[in-house]
């Protein structure tokens, strides 16, 4: 069990902007950073990080907290996992009670798949380094390749044994299950119950997620056996989905965002090549094809592509689907064709270093000209091919959502290939259009698979009706904000939270969340050790780290400058704090009046239909009780009470 005072140590030195940063891109907004949200597949940013407060907040998926609730929701980690990624990457040394059996046997199959894939990295890595095949075999092929030992550490290659159960042995031998070691994929379980390792005399390049755990492997074959694949990789696994990962982004990701540009190329050698050619923001789709999933990963840290294309008419026309979904993301591409019979690999290690930078650089084409040219050469001089090669450009000047970046394009393909703008510009519209009524019909169809409510019309609620409870609750929440915000300001003659606490002596909260909060913030005061967000974000659930979070983050801010520019002043919340705190308690205690008026008469109308008239008057006389506060709370608020 890891001690207090190295969580204690982590959250002292960690920066919340610094560790998202490593996943996402984030740009300065007043005190605050935003960028696009990890989460949802939005254009516009509305992901916040406040690092004030050591907070984050996802307003398009309503995920937040500090910077161990994004890596548990980002990477999947445990809580614990999380604390040790920190630790690792602000060199904390992480100090730990001895864990009981009881503690290690509660320990999550997740984190054990993690443990034993790094296991497998570093055996794998030894043979290649220090056994005699993996020398002779494994470690001669990437010297063969160019690959030098630096760029060999960094991609922790390895070499795996030609042997049924090298590896499976040696890992059971360890301690592994062999259930585990059948979950994440290294052993493959036969039907008769006996099993045998997946990866065997080929060499292995281990697979990282972003934050550069290993959660697969891929292995090439160095041999010509018959009937056996040149690739085989990890299958699916619950730490590993291959349509979400891309090759290669752990060590590429802070170049992609420095050189604001992300190549793309294929397979696990192309990145490697490109590393060694000293071009690092490269990563690879690892020969699947190319998902949103992977798209929307590149987008955190760049929104230009270019992809590299072997010189193959038929990897060409396939890889061509890819330029259309990235499109569709809304990235902007370019793409560079290598000579025929070339790819990234092959070509780096002919041209050398400099050359090869030299020809990305000079060789980088846009889409359209890129398209154009390969459908011209294609075409020829047949003017029906040529049309339907228009028509193939302006479908994926279609897919683009920027209604700006079509435009460009359109003017950019009729200067291209000399055809009127006007007529471009009416194929467009006719495929956006299409696909608008083909958008309609589907929300139509889904529309109708939607089940009625059978209640009768009376009793379903009307949107223009107050409901008293949910009055109630507003003003408990802003309570709770007032206290986690400016617990501390003064007002005229105490401090804020002083006031709400004594004013607010005998409420009790109705919404389960905002009592278990404001009871939490309540007793740190009472003790004299006030607690702020960061008390609830570390102790409480995930509820209440939600809920604080929504409540001390800022999505908006009033620009600094705003009052010299237009002469206007508006006031902030912290110069109107009194006013502020005066009316919430205010309010509240009038809605609570007004959610017992709406009790008592439900009350009353069941008394009365009892018969019971001392029961009747009981409720009356409460009625007019709480008429009477209602009244005089209406009247200090200057609410005028309808009749």
């Amino acid at each position: 069990m890891i001690l207090r005072e190295t969580i204690d140590e982590v959250k002292n030195r960690l920066d919340i902007v610094d560790v998202i940063s490593d996943f996402i891109t984030l740009k300065k907004s007043g005190h605050n950073y935003k960028g696009l949200s990890p989460f949802t597949n939005e254009k516009t940013p509305s992901f916040f990080v406040v690092p004030g407060k050591g907070i984050f907040k996802d307003f398009s998926s309503g995920k937040g907290g500090d910077a161990f609730t994004f890596l548990m929701e980002h990477e999947g980690m445990s809580y614990v996992e999380a604390i040790r990624f920190l630790a690792k990457k602000y060199g904390v040394e992480i100090k730990e009670t001895v864990a009981s059996e009881q503690e290690s046997a509660q320990q999550s199959e997740r984190e054990g798949l993690y443990i034993l894939m790094n296991y497998a990295r570093e055996y794998y890595h030894d043979i290649l380094l220090k056994h005699e095949e993996g020398q002779s075999i494994g470690l001669s092929y990437f010297r063969e390749r160019g690959f030098n030992d630096k760029t060999i550490e960094k991609f922790e290659l390895g070499y795996a044994l030609n042997g049924w159960e090298n590896f499976s042995t040696e890992a059971i031998r360890k301690g592994y299950s062999k259930e585990l070691l059948e979950k994440t994929g290294l052993v493959v379980k036969k039907e008769d119950g006996s099993s045998y390792d997946r990866f065997r005399g080929r060499v292995i390049f281990p697979v990282h997620n972003i934050s550069g755990k290993v959660i697969a492997f891929g292995a090439r074959m160095l041999g010509k056996e018959k009937n056996q694949p040149k690739y085989i990789n990890s299958p699916e696994t619950e730490i590993y989905h291959k349509g979400n990962v891309l090759y290669g982004l752990f060590q590429a990701k802070n170049d992609i965002r420095q050189n604001d540009n992300c190549y793309l190329v294929e397979g696990y050698t192309d990145v490697i090549s490109l590393h060694q050619a000293g071009v690092y923001n490269v990563v690879s789709s690892s020969g699947t094809a190319l998902t949103e999933e992977q798209i929307k990963l590149i987008r955190r840290f760049s929104e230009n592509v270019t992809v590299l294309f072997d010189g193959d008419a038929a990897g060409i026309k396939a890889a061509l689907r890819g330029i259309d979904l990235i499109l569709k993301g809304g990235l902007n591409v370019r793409v560079v064709l290598f000579p025929d019979g070339e790819d990234p690999d092959s070509y780096s290690r002919k041209l050398g270093t400099s050359d090869f930078q030299k020809f990305l650089k000079e060789n980088r084409k846009d889409f359209i000209s890129f398209k154009a040219d390969l459908y011209a050469s294609e075409a020829g001089s047949d003017p029906i091919r040529k049309a339907e090669s228009i028509k193939e450009i302006v479908t994926s000047i279609a897919l683009i959502p920027d209604p700006v970046k079509r435009s460009v394009y359109i003017q950019e393909t009729s200067n291209l290939l000399r055809i009127s703008e006007s007529v471009l510009l009416t194929e467009l519209n006719k495929i956006l259009i299409n696909e608008r009524k083909k958008s309609e019909k589907e929300r139509q169809r889904d529309a109708e698979n939607i089940p009625i409510p059978t209640e009768p019309v009376s009793d379903i609620t009307s949107p223009s009706k107050i409901d008293p409870e949910s009055m109630v609750q507003y003003q408990e929440r802003e309570t709770i904000r007032l206290l986690l915000n400016y617990s501390d300001e003064s007002l005229e003659d105490q401090k804020l939270s002083d006031f709400l606490f004594h004013e607010l002596e005998d409420v009790v909260f109705g919404n389960p969340i905002f009592s278990e909060i404001f009871e939490g913030l309540k007793a740190g005061w009472e003790k004299n050790e006030p607690r702020n967000s960061h008390y609830f974000l570390r102790e409480g659930n995930e509820d209440v780290k939600r809920v604080v979070t929504d409540l001390v983050a800022q999505r908006y801010d009033i620009s600094a400058h705003w009052g010299d520019k237009y002469h206007i002043h508006i006031p902030r919340e912290g110069e109107v704090l009194n006013e502020m705190a005066y009316s919430n308690v205010l309010r509240l205690k009038l809605r609570i009046i007004q959610k017992m008026l709406d009790e008592n008469k439900h009350k009353l109308k069941a008394a009365e239909e009892r018969g019971n008239e001392t029961e009747v008057d009981d409720i009356l006389q409460t009625q007019i009780g709480l008429d009477q506060a209602k009244k005089e709370l209406s009247a200090l608020l200057g609410i005028v009470i309808a009749r």
